[in-house]
């Protein structure tokens, strides 16, 4: 398998920093504010120091992007792309929709990634060309073909109304078999495994996404961003099945009559 070593390794890690997270959730998590207004705990910044350092040890050249200020370029043009708990509203709170997120870019390439919920032992994992995988087990997006069938989970509502399309949000998402929003992360995962069919997600930094889009794509859905660019740094960011790309595409597309 051509990425055996990241996939192996990676999992261990997101599963040593998920335990670390569970640890740190039972004491005093030290809630504080960064620069805009997101909150961040000690466990954030706990569980970067040791996905670093272990990404340093098994992976000396290659580069790291962390959503707590970890930065290294790469030697090698590879780069592991982290957010340590991605959720950390919900880690805060005691929901278990968080997840420690790894995802490896080649080249400008998402290539393989991971997405491990800790509060529910669940791991979710892909690599190019080699499927993706939910515990160990192959898993592939839903075969739903229209709107009127589709579920979709719509995150980051508190961010919508800086797009074109926010005064028409409300009316769109009623022709939807039924929407949900229950966390980022989730929510991207449940289309992945084939629970759901569309992610509409409004504010997002490439850390949030990496492993998610390898991860979707690898079971068989499409990913872009608003602008309908296949990026994870355009701030946005769409996972749906293949049939209703194109809906989600003109309706993210939509600019101000």
């Amino acid at each position: 398998m051509a990425w055996e070593k990241e996939l192996t390794t990676g999992a261990e890690i997101a599963r040593k920093a998920g335990q670390l997270a569970l640890k740190i959730r039972e004491g005093n998590i030290g809630v504080e504010s960064k620069s805009d207004e997101s909150p961040v705990t000690i466990a954030d910044r706990e569980c970067e120091k040791l996905i670093v350092s272990e990404l340093e040890k098994a992976f000396p050249d290659d580069g790291v992007l962390g959503e707590e200020g970890a930065n290294r370029e790469p030697a090698n043009g590879r780069k592991w792309i982290i957010d340590p708990i991605d959720g950390t509203r919900d880690f805060i709170r005691g929901t278990r929709a968080w997840s420690v997120l790894i995802g490896l870019e080649q080249n400008g390439k998402v290539v393989a990634g991971h997405a491990y919920f800790p509060a529910f032992d669940e791991m979710y994992s892909a690599a190019k060309g080699e499927g993706a995988f939910w515990n160990g087990q192959r898993m592939r997006a839903s075969d739903v073909q229209k709107k009127s069938e589709a579920l979709l989970c719509c995150n980051g509502l508190g961010f919508m109304h800086r797009y074109p399309f926010a005064n028409q949000l409300v009316e769109w998402l009623r022709d939807f078999w039924t929407v949900r929003s229950m966390g980022g992360c989730l929510d991207a995962m449940l289309v992945a495994s084939g629970r759901a069919d569309a992610w509409l997600e409004a504010q997002a930094k490439p850390w949030d996404l990496a492993p998610l889009k390898i991860i979707a794509e690898e079971a068989g859905c499409v990913t872009f961003d608003f602008e309908g660019k296949e990026t994870i740094y355009g701030g946005n960011f769409v996972i749906c099945v293949p049939s209703l790309a194109d809906e989600l595409k003109r309706f993210t597309a939509r600019r101000s009559e």
